[in-house]
């Protein structure tokens, strides 16, 4: 199993303090996996289990990754931001009584520089062979900010991928092309219907793809 340093964590923590964010997940999986998975950021789940992809995009992810003969254990699982990213929203409970909350949201620019250092170790460290981006802002982390998930989803990519530098402040590419697969996030079936259907054949060839690589 592969782990990120201590260090590296305080860091980490260190470089996100002053955000609307909590807690902190490490990535997990085998330091040779099959694939590496990138997300957003952990939610409410994922900071309770202390494990990436709980809950119900958990589950969706589990089956997807099922469909291609793959289980938790074969992928190392990861995301641009370790720590839940959070806004506060008023709940109304069953009894018309009112609660403030906090709510999982999309991770600002900011919070994903803050972790950059982390990713770009993981990457540096596993070489993945494949690596499978799970929506757009783990897909934008990597390659731009142009990138849509809606037009490059289920295409294999070989490009060049983002790392911080900071010294320049700035992202910069790397002289190395990657292999990159984008779909769609886990979660976004259940707010786009829809989109389930594009999913799962971003998985079928996905499966294709990994069974050529086999």
């Amino acid at each position: 199993m592969y782990k990120i340093s201590e260090e590296l964590v305080e860091l980490g923590l260190k470089r996100i303090k002053g955000f609307s964010v909590e807690g902190f997940v490490r990535g997990s999986g085998p330091l040779e996996p099959a694939v590496m998975l990138v997300g957003e950021a952990p939610g409410e789940n994922e900071l309770e289990t202390g494990i990436p992809f709980t809950g119900r995009a958990g589950k969706e992810l589990m089956e997807s990754l099922a469909s291609v003969g793959l289980s938790r254990e074969d992928v190392y699982i990861t995301s641009a931001v370790r720590s839940r990213p959070y806004k506060w929203g008023v709940k109304k409970k069953r009894n018309g009584e009112t609660v403030e909350r906090k709510y999982n949201r999309a991770p600002t620019k900011k919070e994903i520089i803050a972790h950059a250092p982390i990713l770009d170790t993981e990457i540096k460290d596993i070489r993945p062979p494949l690596i499978v981006t799970l929506g757009n802002v783990g897909l934008r982390r990597l390659i731009g900010p142009q990138a849509k998930v809606t037009e490059l989803h289920g295409v294999l990519l070989e490009t060049p991928i983002l790392t911080w530098n900071e010294e320049a402040g700035v992202f910069k590419e790397t002289e190395e092309n990657y292999h990159i697969f984008p779909t769609f996030h886990p979660a976004s079936v259940f707010y786009n219907p829809p989109v389930r259907y594009l999913k799962e054949e971003d998985w079928r060839k996905l499966g294709e793809i990994l069974k050529m690589k086999r």
